[in-house]
């Protein structure tokens, strides 16, 4: 069943593709109006599958630090060196596929439907590929969005007000609804419109605390956090697009593009590999290879992939762990994990509620992702980095939820990981140089960030964002000035 919603969505996608093309006689290429709202709406959710599970996949998977570039490869150099501007055009393919694909898609669906629940559900998949959006480049085309010819220049609207005015929309939809069923053809939650509120609620807390840590209305955000977190109406299992199976033509997108590429050149990034190991996390071995030179779990340093030379290192590929691209294969793109949501919540029932709460939150969040690997937990939860009673202070739990949380979403959702270590600046970055590290591990504190040995950002540090797209610099004169990889999106005032 999985493949044959697939194929409609591919079909779907392909028609609406076709609009603009002389197809009046060929009675292959349907007009738009031909193509019924059923289809269209799977092809949206493809089409948000598509941004976030393949390039903000990989470009979250350097910025987090789960990746580095393999060093007898090249493929990546700029992502690992943070040497990025416009004319790298990182984003561009997610900007168009987010708003001429998806939200355009979903734009189309609502305009000719009027069940309730079809409406609340392309309402809450709207409000997820804006969040999306504002965390890549802050300000976005919001208000003024999606108007065709009628408005070639949209406005570029605050990302603070993209957060609250897709918040108001969820809201009103979940108010209208009137407990009919869905219609639409839904393969991502299989027309539970109990599934879409959870997704929804989910969405709100994960808002709410990036309002709050922006200084943004945080009283009223940190009740309504707290509300939802008590109330504990969420998704059950993962929010995915779960489509894709081991054979030619139905790969998940980011590991086609790997395999396409004929080259392997991920390696695993030193701060994972060094956090797993202090942690004797079983997960290691899940997308993560022993190197070849002396059977050992060895992370690359960030950045130093064309420094190690000058460091008088002679780095080869049998030197450092490579990524097993093999799980993800067929693996489903996570839009939400199980696992987050418990840690979100654990967060909030730490930081304002209910401690005892929050341990059942924080354990289940590590359960869920060990479950969803197929991965038994062991005596894990018994290592003192990672066990709830023997931290000493709530700033020790409060940290070690965030970091549970990185090491959970790695092979998960790269986007939200490295959303989540922008806002709350765990795991913390290092002192030390990359190079310092790399002569005397001894210094370092495993899991820590570690700013790239070679970081073209021009007030140093990490990435903060991504580039505004070349191609809506050219088409629209609102585009705002250019922005550095240091200038922070308007949650991260940290």
């Amino acid at each position: 069943m999985k493949k044959i919603y697939y194929l409609l969505t591919i079909a779907a996608v392909l028609s609406l593709s076709s609009c603009n093309l002389d197809i009046n006689d060929n009675p292959n290429f349907p007009s738009s109006s031909d193509v019924t709202p059923d289809l269209v709406f799977p092809a949206a959710e493809n089409a948000v599958a598509a941004a976030v599970g393949d390039a903000m996949f990989n470009y979250g998977g350097f910025f987090a630090q789960y990746f580095e570039q393999r060093p007898e490869a090249n493929q990546y150099n700029d992502e690992a060196e943070l040497n990025l501007d416009e004319s790298s055009n990182l984003f561009d393919r997610c900007y168009r596929t987010l708003y001429a694909g998806a939200l355009a898609d979903i734009k189309d669906v609502m305009d000719r439907i009027d069940n309730k629940s079809d409406l609340y559900a392309c309402t809450v998949l709207r409000a997820y590929a804006f969040q999306i959006l504002v965390d890549n480049l802050d300000q976005v085309p919001y208000t003024e969005a999606l108007q065709g010819s009628s408005n070639t220049n949209p406005v570029w609207d605050k990302g603070e007000d993209v957060y609250k005015g897709v918040l108001n929309e969820m809201d009103e939809a979940e108010k209208a609804l009137e407990g009919e069923p869905m219609s639409l053809t839904d393969p991502m939650l299989n027309k539970n419109v109990n599934q879409w509120r959870g997704f929804a609620n989910a969405l709100r807390l994960r808002m709410y605390l990036r309002l709050i840590d922006g200084g943004i209305n945080a009283g009223e955000y940190q009740s309504k956090a707290v509300a939802l977190a008590n109330a504990g109406d969420f998704f059950t299992g993962d929010v995915a697009w779960d489509v894709y199976s081991p054979s030619e033509g139905q790969f998940n997108p980011w590991y086609d593009v790997a395999r396409a590429l004929g080259t392997k050149n991920h390696v695993a990034s030193y701060p994972i590999v060094s956090y797993y190991l202090a942690t004797n996390d079983p997960r290691i071995g899940y997308a993560i290879m022993k190197n070849e030179a002396n059977d050992e779990y060895v992370g690359q340093m960030p950045g130093a992939k064309t420094v190690y030379k000058s460091w008088g290192v002679d780095w080869k590929n049998k030197d450092v762990s490579a990524i097993d691209y093999t799980p993800a294969m067929a693996a489903p793109i996570c839009l939400f994990t199980q696992s987050e949501l418990q840690f979100l919540i654990a967060e909030t029932q730490l930081r304002w509620g209910n401690k005892a709460a929050a341990k059942v939150a924080y354990e289940a969040g590590v359960a869920a992702d060990f479950a969803s690997r197929g991965i038994g937990m062991g005596n894990f939860m018994n290592g003192n980095r990672v066990n709830w009673d023997v931290q000493a202070s709530d700033a020790d739990r409060l940290n070690m939820i965030y970091m549970q949380k990185w090491a959970a979403l790695f092979y998960r959702d790269h986007m939200e990981a490295w959303s989540e270590v922008r806002r709350t600046d765990v795991p913390a970055t290092s002192p030390y140089t990359a190079r310092q590290i790399f002569e005397d591990g001894t210094i370092y504190t495993a899991g820590q960030m570690i700013v790239p040995a070679l970081n073209y950002i021009q007030a140093g540090g990490l990435c903060k964002r991504v580039p505004y797209p070349s191609t809506a610099r050219q088409l629209n004169k609102n585009t705002p000035a250019s922005k550095l990889l240091s200038d922070r999106v308007f949650w991260d005032a940290k």
